[in-house]
Parts: C-alpha cells; structure tokens; sequence
C-alpha cells in the first residue's frame, strides 16, 4: 500500500490555519468534503470517531507529526488528507512538541487491516527527519505528493 494513491492534489492542505486539535479535525475534514471524498452529513460523526480516538490517546507521535484517524459507518472507502501547519499545533503529541505535519486516515469500520496498514505505512515514513523537513518545505500539492512517492520508493 502506498499513501501516495491515496492522497490527491485536492486532499493536501498546505497552510492550516486551524491552532487546536478540534480545529485541525474541522479544518482537514472540510478539505476532504470539498474534494467529495466525504459526505457533509457525515462530517459531525466521523469528527466524534476521531476525538474519541484522542481520547483514548494522542494521535500526535512525535517529531512534530499527528497521525488523527478514526474508522466509522460512513464512510465507505479508505480516505486520507494531508495538513501542513506552519505555526505548529498544540496536539498533545507524545514528545509534548507542536504538530506541524498531519496525516488523516478515515477508514470503513470493517477495514481494520487496510486502516493497520496505511498507519505503519506513514510511521515508516515520517521517521526520517529529512522526509519530516522536505513535507513542511513544500509549496504545491504536487511537490508534496512527488516527495512522498520518491521516499516510498526509498523504502520498497
């Protein structure tokens, strides 16, 4: 599974502006409802699925990345954006440093292995810090999705 087939020019967002966690879920779930990968009726119940999965534990990793997912009813394939924040976000990550890269992964409640896989996939990937750099120097969608395909290819 590559992230990069699932990620799209329209499901990356490169100047977040959101400043809390709540605000981050908002923010990167419109991007996907724009892009019509996401229902807007389903928008208020798949934003509990993701606050209720920080609730059990910060989705923030470390090393300035937060990983927010969820799996839920509604939504019938796997989807995923991509949100960079230039200020930093306040995500309660595990190392207590701001959030500056974010991968959202929303998933069917029956794919739990595809859901496993997408999640090891971008934990392989964020630990170069090199990777990390070249993702919050990006300014296009596409320069951001050719930086994750050639660092997928890296690690094939």
């Amino acid at each position: 599974m590559n992230i990069s087939d699932i990620l799209k020019p329209n499901t990356l967002k490169l100047n977040l502006t959101a400043v809390d966690k709540e605000a981050v879920m908002d923010e990167m779930l419109d991007v996907l409802i724009k892009a019509k990968k996401l229902d807007s009726k389903c928008k208020r119940k798949v934003k509990k699925a993701l606050m209720d999965r920080e609730n059990l534990g910060s989705t923030g990793i470390g090393q300035n990345i937060g990983i927010p997912h969820a799996k839920d009813d509604s939504i019938k394939k796997m989807v995923s954006c991509c949100a960079i924040s230039q200020g930093g976000v306040d995500f309660n990550a595990l190392d207590g440093e701001p959030v500056y890269v974010f991968f959202m992964i929303l998933a069917p409640r029956n794919a739990t292995g595809e859901h496993l896989k997408a999640l090891a996939k971008i934990s392989r990937l964020v630990r170069d810090k090199f990777f990390r750099a070249s993702l919050m120097r990006c300014k296009t969608s596409e320069e951001l999705l050719a930086i994750l395909k050639r660092e997928e290819e890296e690690l094939k």
